[in-house]
C-alpha cells in the first residue's frame, strides 16, 4: 500500500493565500482520513478529490480549522447516499467546544426539523480510535489553554502536530517510530505557536531533520525558514510516507 500526506493549505489564520492549515492522509491515491475542516483547506480537498472528506479528525476548534465544518453538513445531510456515514473523530475534550461554536445555531435548518449531527457519525476519541482497521493515536498538544487542541499519529507513517508550541515529551511518545512530523512552525512564534527558534532550542538535530514546517505566515516566511536549511510544506504538496507499523485488524 502506498501512503502519502497532501496538504491542502499550510498557513497560519491570516495567511489566506497559503490555505487554512489541513492535510489528508492517502493511501493508494484515495483520501483516507482528512485532519481540520478549514475553509480554504476544504476548497482545496473539493479541487483535487472533487469530492466532499468520509472522515475527519478535529485538532481544535479555532475557526481556520472548523470553517468549513457548515459546508460538509450541508453536502452530506442533502445526499442520502452520505447521510449520517461521514465520520467525524473528535477528541472528546472538543465535543463541547465544536457544539458550541458550529452546531448549537438555532434551526440548522430554517425548515427545522433537523439537527447538526444528523449528518454525521460522531466518534467522540481518547488516546486512541480505529480507522478502517488501522490503529491512530491522539495526544494533547500545548495551544492557547490546556485540553484544547490534539496532534494525531499513523505509527510508523506520519505525526500531525496540529498547532502547538514545542512539545518534545509528546514527541518522545508519540514520534519514536521514524514518523515524519508536520510541525507548526513559523518565523517567530507566540504563546500559541511554535517559532524556529523554539523547535531549535527544545528539538535535536535528528528530530528536526523528520519535520516538515507548515503553519507559517507568509511565501516569504516559508522560504526564509527553508532557507535555514528545514523543510518547508506547501500549498498541494504530497509527502510520501513510509509504510505504518500501527495495528491493523481487517476492516468490519
Amino acid at each position: 500500500m502506498a501512503w502519502r500526506l497532501r496538504l491542502h493549505g499550510v498557513g497560519n489564520a491570516s495567511a489566506v493565500e497559503l490555505g487554512s492549515a489541513m492535510a489528508t492522509l492517502e493511501r493508494d491515491g484515495e483520501p483516507w482520513l482528512t485532519i481540520d475542516c478549514g475553509g480554504e483547506g476544504l476548497t482545496a480537498f473539493l479541487r483535487h478529490y472533487g469530492r466532499m472528506p468520509e472522515a475527519v479528525f478535529l485538532t481544535h476548534a479555532h475557526m481556520d480549522h472548523i470553517a468549513g465544518f457548515e459546508r460538509l453538513f450541508v453536502a452530506h445531510y442533502f445526499d442520502p447516499e452520505r447521510r449520517g456515514k461521514v465520520r467525524l473523530y473528535i477528541p472528546a475534550p472538543l465535543v463541547p467546544l465544536l457544539q458550541q461554536r458550529v452546531a448549537d445555531y438555532p434551526n440548522v435548518l430554517a425548515e427545522g426539523g433537523v439537527n447538526f449531527w444528523d449528518a454525521f457519525q460522531l466518534v467522540p476519541v481518547s488516546g486512541h480510535f480505529w480507522h478502517r482497521g488501522v490503529r491512530m493515536e491522539a495526544f494533547p498538544v500545548r495551544h492557547h489553554w490546556p485540553d484544547s487542541a490534539f496532534g494525531l499519529r499513523l505509527r510508523g507513517s506520519a505525526v500531525w502536530t496540529g498547532d502547538t508550541r514545542p512539545i518534545p515529551e509528546m514527541l518522545a511518545r508519540f514520534a519514536d517510530d521514524g514518523e515524519l512530523i508536520a510541525h507548526d512552525c513559523a518565523l517567530h512564534g507566540n504563546p500559541s505557536h511554535s517559532g524556529i527558534e523554539d523547535l531549535e532550542r527544545e528539538y535535536p538535530p535528528a528530530l528536526l531533520n523528520r519535520c516538515v514546517l507548515y503553519h507559517y505566515a507568509s511565501r516569504e516566511e516559508g522560504d526564509a525558514l527553508a532557507a535555514r536549511g528545514y523543510r518547508v510544506g506547501r500549498p498541494g504538496e504530497a509527502i510520501d510516507l513510509a509504510d505504518p507499523t500501527a495495528a491493523q485488524v481487517p476492516p468490519s
